[in-house]
């Protein structure tokens, strides 16, 4: 089961970041992940840049291959940050709509008590433009992240690790009930050049 992964932090040192390269070793063991890099090459969106971009492309590509997506946001200002945002107004410009149909978890760390909730909700309204199917539940918030993690970026709770196994074990039961006639194993995300498998 290849599934993408985007983080919507730029920050070095990222909670988020640091919560997207745990998944791997949480995930189920026919789970790949693979992450979309170089969010940060981007444009400016606009109507009036007629070829698309490399980075649009590739992320287009990548998503359109993946059997699921995995979204891990920080939260600014009580809502999206502009770079995922950006991407997203990139990405439905698309006449292939990668998103249609496609199912997406959603995934936050703040160093605050709500853990990104109030981004997750603006998220789901989004991603409705985009057809996509959310897992609904179980959600995941990684409230007080910077107590969660160590220096090195590995998460060290263990309540929250355990959280975050579920939440994955759930997000396969979800993709394999949405997409039950493709054939898992497939290498279509490495092969779209999105970036390396996170180990």
């Amino acid at each position: 089961m290849n599934i993408s992964v985007i983080c919507a932090s730029l920050r070095k040192g990222s909670f988020n970041m640091m919560l997207a390269r745990n998944l791997a070793a949480l995930a189920p063991g026919d789970m790949r992940l693979t992450l979309l890099e170089y969010l940060e090459l981007f444009p400016h969106y606009c109507a009036d840049i007629a070829e698309t971009p490399e980075i649009v492309t590739r992320w287009v590509d990548a998503i359109a291959a993946a059997d699921g997506v995995i979204v891990v946001s920080p939260e600014y200002n009580h809502s999206v940050p502009g770079t995922l945002k950006n991407a997203l107004d990139w990405i439905s410009r698309d006449p292939g709509k990668p998103f249609a149909g496609k199912p997406v978890a959603l995934q936050s760390a703040s160093t605050g008590m709500l853990g990104g909730a109030r981004m997750q909700y603006h998220l789901r309204q989004i991603m409705v433009f985009f057809d996509a199917r959310l897992l609904n539940k179980p959600e995941l918030f990684v409230s007080h992240a910077a107590s969660r993690f160590s220096a090195d970026g590995t998460l060290r709770d263990e309540n929250t690790a355990g959280a975050v196994a579920a939440h994955l074990a759930a997000f396969r039961l979800f993709v394999r009930d949405h997409q039950p006639e493709r054939p898992w194993g497939s290498n279509d995300v490495q092969q779209a050049g999105a970036g390396e498998p996170i180990v």
